[in-house]
């Protein structure tokens, strides 16, 4: 199981708890897009997954991925 599907099966309020917090934001991030990236299509993955890596796209990224999982209920871009 790949931590992006991990993150998924997560009740909604955890995975927005997890996207809240500034540090664990980035960490989570950083960890789910390199999963991403490991088992899906590579090219759009790598790049965001360098964006991520950044500490402060990667937080931003973050704060982004807080909203599109509110409202779309996914990570963008993945």
């Amino acid at each position: 199981m790949s931590a992006l599907s991990g993150f998924n099966k997560l009740p909604r309020l955890i995975q927005i708890i997890l996207l809240l917090i500034p540090g664990v934001n980035w960490i989570t991030e950083v960890i789910v897009r390199v999963s991403a990236a490991l088992h899906g299509k590579a090219g759009k993955q790598i790049i965001v997954l360098i964006l991520a890596i950044i500490p402060v796209t990667g937080v931003l990224l973050g704060w982004i991925d807080l909203f599109s999982c509110l409202i779309q209920k996914r990570l963008i871009l993945t």
